[in-house]
């Protein structure tokens, strides 16, 4: 009774990752550190409690799946603030919708954009290409939606973005829906609004939905990052082809609320309705009081944001002098070349009770080397207090200087 596809998906990262320390003892006297995974330990806005404690009332209500108004026009106003949109570029009402968190939405654009092969029309499956290494949930998004997955190679030779404008025309007519992550994760590349602009008009040309995570577009260091709806901007007229996916997560250091957005195209806004009308969770009357709230705010960010730089300041003190230490322009991970990304979590773990993710949980080998190009790598995510990551980071330095 089960569906086959399952088979075909890989297990979670981090599920990867209890199998391979398990029966290793971290180091006796050290109290472990967890920077295995991306889960922002800052304290959370006050706002959050207070609006919160002021929505109980909403409880009681089925919200809609269209959200509030108060809800989009926050979000609307957000966008073109942080991207100097066009005041009447994004329509609250048809051009935005709230999600359970982006992971989920992010899950259902594939089942929103792939068709199934009888209306493909040439017997071979529809293409779903994403960066590689990427974060997991795309490639399984792909899959269970019946897309064939393309992982495109995203290396520092490529300013860790993937090429897919090379791809061949009959790949690219094969195309459904192609996922892009800025900054990146996890690598922390920032795309350029030229790549991004470039990315619209190939979707457009080809006709596939581009994806866009911007989750940690807020985490950055220098100019911040453009924003696939300000390309579409750029270029003119409305932005078709394209939906953006934001989350509270990253931005205000709020996980647990399973908060964010998806905002774009008015006609896949629609579909993307009414699909998550069906099944798809609505968010809380109370998340979306306190989500407008937060999308409202800018101070909060600032300081979340001025916190992390110190944070990449202190890792460029403590690992500067290794050679293949990279600073990155955003988001929260460091992605470290360390020879042998299983190996050294295993002796991170056992000698200093350090846990990191090695880089190859991330990454899906080459189709035709086989060569999986992130097993040199380890994901060091950067998400605690000063004094917690200073430690860690002198624990690293300890075993990879």
């Amino acid at each position: 009774m089960e569906n086959a596809r399952l088979a075909q998906l890989a297990e979670s990262p981090f599920t990867r990752l209890g199998a391979l320390l398990k029966g290793v003892a971290p180091a006796p006297g050290l109290k472990p550190l967890m920077m295995q995974i991306g889960e922002p330990r800052l304290p959370t806005s006050p706002l959050v409690a207070r609006i919160i404690g002021e929505s109980t009332h909403l409880w009681s209500k089925y919200p809609t799946i269209r959200g509030t108004n108060e809800f989009r026009i926050a979000v609307r106003d957000w966008l073109n603030r942080r991207y100097n949109l066009p005041s009447n570029y994004i329509d609250p009402d048809d051009s935005i919708l709230p999600v359970s968190g982006s992971r989920e939405a992010l899950y259902m654009s594939a089942q929103l954009a792939v068709p199934g092969f009888e209306e493909w029309g040439d017997g071979r499956p529809p293409l779903a290409l994403m960066p590689n290494p990427m974060y997991h949930v795309y490639f399984a998004a792909a899959v269970m939606a019946g897309a064939e997955p393309v992982p495109i190679a995203a290396t520092s030779k490529t300013g860790f973005f993937p090429d897919f404008s090379s791809l061949t025309n009959d790949v690219l007519e094969r195309v459904s829906i192609a996922y892009l992550c800025t900054p990146g994760n996890p690598q922390g590349g920032v795309a350029s609004i030229e790549y991004l602009k470039n990315m619209v008009e190939l979707a457009r040309r080809y006709d596939f939905l581009l994806a866009v995570d911007e989750c940690y577009s807020e985490i950055y260091r220098g100019a911040a990052p453009a924003g696939a709806l300000e390309a579409c901007a750029a270029i003119g007229g409305p932005p078709d082809n394209v939906l953006i996916f934001h989350s509270l997560s990253k931005r205000s250091s709020a996980p647990g609320l399973r908060a964010g957005f998806v905002a774009g195209d008015p006609a896949l806004i629609a579909a993307f309705a009414q699909l998550r009308n069906l099944g798809g969770p609505q968010m809380p009357g109370p998340i979306q009081a306190v989500s407008a709230a937060l999308w409202n705010d800018e101070s909060h960010v600032t300081v979340n944001r001025q916190h992390y730089e110190t944070l990449f300041d202190l890792a460029e003190q403590t690992l500067g002098n290794y050679t293949k230490f990279n600073k990155p322009p955003g988001g929260f991970y460091l992605w470290l070349d360390v020879g042998d990304g299983e190996k050294i979590a295993k002796r991170l773990w056992r000698e200093v009770a350090l846990k990191t993710l090695p880089g190859s949980y991330m990454t899906k080998p080459d189709s035709k080397s086989g060569v999986n190009r992130g097993a040199p790598y380890i994901r060091v995510a950067m998400v605690d207090d000063v004094d917690t990551t200073g430690e860690a980071l002198d624990r690293l330095a300890r075993v990879i200087g």
